[in-house]
């Protein structure tokens, strides 16, 4: 899903607003998150999961066209890590397709 997808779903499901309303609450909420992780903070959203950095010290890496040494240096990364909830509704979508797929669902379309 993009962005633009997210709008549009919202959209669709708070008839009040208008999509430039929408966008302007998603541009600000991601804005604040890119803001906080920029100051090193950790951001949780219950039942959907967490953000956090981690650091990567620098290092010594080889160009793979030359072989010449060259230093990368430290940084730090943002990591996702799914809740439980997430995780939990994800193995049961798939685990549901699974059954389905095999044929051992319940049959809910038959003729």
């Amino acid at each position: 899903m993009t962005k633009s997808e997210l709008i549009e779903n919202l959209k669709s499901k708070l008839d009040c607003l208008s999509a430039d309303d929408v966008a302007a609450a998603i541009n600000a909420a991601l804005g604040l998150m890119r803001e906080k992780l920029a100051q090193g903070e950790r951001i949780e959203i219950r039942g959907f999961g967490s953000f956090t950095l981690h650091d990567h010290p620098p290092r010594l890496s080889r160009n793979p066209k030359t072989g010449a040494p060259v230093e990368v240096g430290a940084r730090r990364i943002p990591r996702f890590k799914p809740g439980k909830a997430l995780r939990e509704r994800v193995n049961s979508a798939r685990q549901d397709e699974r059954q389905f797929l095999n044929g051992t669902a319940d049959e809910k379309c038959q003729t």
